[in-house]
């Protein structure tokens, strides 16, 4: 059974950096595709940061506009972890945040239903 669990949410400043994981139990973690979401209540979950696998050991990163330049997702395949690093935080980037994942290669990295599994969540704060 596949799980992927999240951490590293927290309080921050306005402005500070912070990183959150996601450590997967997938077997095959390094020819799988990662996603990052976010979702405040009330409001559909929201696309930050995708590392789609490409055949042959390639990745590629996406990001939403609202986070590019700030935010950054990599992943290390010998911790099965994908990781994303957020710098200059702003009080609307506050949510709980979702690691998402799928087996090999994806259609549109963007959209939260081309993922088959799913974290719990790590809440992030940002104070102003």
């Amino acid at each position: 059974q596949v799980q992927l669990v999240e951490s590293g949410g927290g309080l921050v400043q306005a402005g500070t950096s912070l990183r959150i994981s996601c450590a997967a139990s997938i077997r095959t973690f390094s020819r799988s595709s990662l996603g990052w979401f976010r979702q405040v209540p009330g409001k559909e979950r929201e696309f930050v940061a995708a590392h789609s696998w490409k055949n042959g050991f390639l990745y590629r990163a996406y990001y939403a506009d609202s986070v590019k330049g700030r935010f950054t997702i990599s992943r290390d395949n010998a911790k099965n972890t994908v990781y994303l690093e957020m710098n200059s935080l702003r009080p609307e980037d506050t949510a709980p945040y979702y690691c998402a994942a799928t087996d090999g290669t994806i259609g549109n990295p963007l959209a939260a239903n081309a993922y088959t599994y799913w974290g719990q969540g790590t809440q992030v704060t940002v104070s102003s």
